[in-house]
């Protein structure tokens, strides 16, 4: 199955809420929207679906034009961050609700909700009610009625974003399994690039109700086509900063280093240069990495990781790194920038030269 959509757009009071946008989505993977929130995923998704109005362009299913074709006839499946089910039925008629609508034969039914239910561990709560159920059984319910239906689309809108982390991991790693195999377009929104690349697949980087890149997740994470691009794909926020080159020497305020890599090839100028804040550490990782003295402004510990946002001279920077380190709001402190791993921009954010990650 392939899903494509020609450049539709959507118009809501003369403003334009998503730009034209042409994509091809095929089976056999996971295919990730990945934006922060209000980029246009969401709206995207709908329009897909078949929920939101098309100002201009179509949708194609198989390449029939299904643009004008309800929800219903586009036979998909919507699973939200929200856990969609009926309160009144219990598990099993939640799971076998549009299946029934469908008019499937009862014997069908029963094999097809029994099969997703085992998939989804739900086989002891099939004859239970959706308020008796975890937020995690909730949301296997309705990945469970996705599975049961056979979609030819399968549309995940942020389904983990009200789990609890233990859940979301659980989940996560489940998820390309529980679809593998069963022929539907699956789309998959998130607003964490590091979800998009643990379900690997293809990748649509938004922003502002555009796709600025799509392709491979791997490699849109190691070769961002844009500055929009490498910031989308990056949590905390990527660090820049204008630069000058002139021969073999990059100049950022009062930090210097030898230009490296692809980097070697740029005319002398002016760009900006981007890194991601795991490769800015508190200590360095090798002999060539760039010092900078940067104020402390704010810390945070999550897990075995420790951030620290700072200003330099060049604007504010955040650094990620593993461990516990000793930082202190308002003083100075020291740290190491990776050139190899720098990725330059034209002024106008185009990409000229890449890190490798």
């Amino acid at each position: 199955m392939t899903l494509k959509t020609q450049n539709i757009t959507k118009v809501v009071n003369g403003q334009t809420h998503i730009k034209p946008t042409t994509l091809t989505l095929e089976t056999g993977h996971f295919n990730v929207l990945l934006g922060q929130t209000g980029s246009g995923k969401t709206s995207l998704i709908k329009m897909m679906a078949g929920l939101d109005p098309i100002a201009d362009g179509q949708v194609l299913m198989d390449g029939q034009d299904v643009t004008k074709l309800s929800t219903q006839k586009r036979n998909i499946s919507l699973v939200h961050q929200f856990f969609v089910n009926y309160p009144h039925m219990t598990v099993y008629d939640n799971i076998a609700s549009p299946l029934k609508v469908a008019g499937m034969a009862k014997s069908e039914i029963q094999g097809r909700v029994e099969e997703a239910a085992d998939i989804l561990q739900l086989r002891p709560m099939l004859h239970r009610r959706p308020h008796e159920l975890s937020g995690g059984q909730q949301q296997r319910t309705a990945l469970a009625r996705a599975i049961a239906k056979e979609s030819r689309a399968v549309f995940l809108d942020e389904p983990l974003a009200n789990l609890d982390y233990k859940l979301r991991e659980e989940l996560r790693e489940q998820l390309p399994e529980l679809f593998a195999g069963r022929g539907a377009v699956v789309v998959y929104a998130t607003s964490e690039p590091e979800e998009a690349l643990l379900l690997g697949g293809y990748t649509g980087l938004m922003d502002d109700g555009h796709v600025v890149q799509f392709g491979r997740t791997a490699d849109l994470y190691r070769t961002p086509g844009s500055l929009t691009a490498a910031a989308v794909f990056s949590d905390p926020p990527i660090n820049k900063a204008s630069v000058t080159k002139a021969g073999d020497q990059i100049t950022m305020g009062d930090a210097s280093w030898t230009a490296q890599g692809a980097a070697q090839g740029l005319s002398d100028g002016d760009y900006v240069v981007a890194i991601r804040p795991h490769h800015v550490t508190p200590t360095p990782s090798h002999k060539h990495t760039v010092p900078l003295s940067g104020n402390v402004l704010v810390t945070e510990l999550s897990g075995s990781e420790s951030s620290a946002h700072f200003r330099l001279d060049v604007g504010d920077w955040v650094s990620l790194s593993h461990g516990v380190h000793p930082y202190e709001v308002g003083a100075d402190h020291p740290f190491y920038l990776d050139p190899s791993a720098c990725f330059y921009f034209a002024p106008d954010g185009a990409t000229v030269a890449g890190g490798p990650s």
